[in-house]
């Protein structure tokens, strides 16, 4: 597994041009990594897991930049990614923080950690996704509080209205965060490809699209050494050692 920390502290890890661009690398370059199965997505510190965008940055930004889509084009990358990413919140997530979040695969935070979309209060929108995202995850009418009033919610109402799976102790956060990594990747890594893909997919396509969708990455999963092992292993009350293939 991988661990990918945003570091720029003296700023609350706001998300600038160049940190963008420094994630964008890493995660493309781990997409193509074998040797790694999963990804958490944490913030340096105890206090900040990321406060979004450096406002000195959107001030500048003009039409063209929002029609870009920089960090859109991140998290959609982490979206798409491959490997299982799992976002370890370990304080305030806000505006592209909370975006950078709703993009991974699974979240878990610490007790102390808040969630919000602010953007409106500076007279933009959430660009990054959150708009669309958000809404699957938690609802419509939930997702519009959030982003229509600018309220931050706190960790256990994010847990409640299943934003997060967990939540935990700010001293164990990385612990479980990598305990779960750690059980990811004890699974049939090929099912969990697929099973990402097919989840994915339910949000973007109607029920029968989704449904052939599903049954044609069962097909492949039947077809698999990876199955052979895992049926295998589970009637021989034994270990499975799955390839992949």
């Amino acid at each position: 597994m991988a661990v990918l920390r945003v570091n720029r502290p003296e700023v609350r890890n706001a998300l600038d041009l160049a940190t963008v661009r420094e994630m964008s690398v890493a995660i493309d370059a781990l997409s193509a990594d074998d040797s790694v199965g999963a990804i958490v997505i944490t913030g340096a510190g105890d206090t900040v897991f990321v406060s979004g965008a450096d406002i000195n940055a959107i001030k500048a930004r003009t039409r063209d930049d929002g029609l870009a889509a920089i960090n859109s084009s991140l998290f959609a990358a982490i979206d798409k990614c491959p490997k299982v990413t799992i976002a370890a919140v370990n304080g305030l997530a806000l505006g592209g923080g909370c975006e950078l979040a709703l993009s991974c695969d699974l979240r878990i935070a610490a007790a102390h950690a808040k969630f919000g979309q602010p953007e409106v209060g500076l007279g933009i929108i959430p660009g990054a996704g959150a708009t669309q995202r958000l809404p699957r995850i938690v609802g419509l009418g939930r997702a519009k509080h959030l982003i229509l009033t600018g309220d931050a919610i706190d960790a256990q109402r994010a847990l409640d209205w299943g934003l997060v799976s967990a939540v935990v102790p700010a001293a164990e956060l990385m612990t479980h965060a990598l305990a779960l990594a750690e059980k990811v990747l004890t699974r049939g890594p090929l099912a969990i490809r697929l099973a990402k893909l097919a989840l994915n997919a339910s949000a973007r396509v109607d029920l029968d699209s989704g449904l052939l969708f599903e049954t044609l990455a069962q097909a492949i999963c039947f077809d698999s050494r990876d199955k052979q092992e895992g049926t295998s292993a589970f009637l021989e009350k034994r270990t499975p050692t799955f390839t992949g293939d």
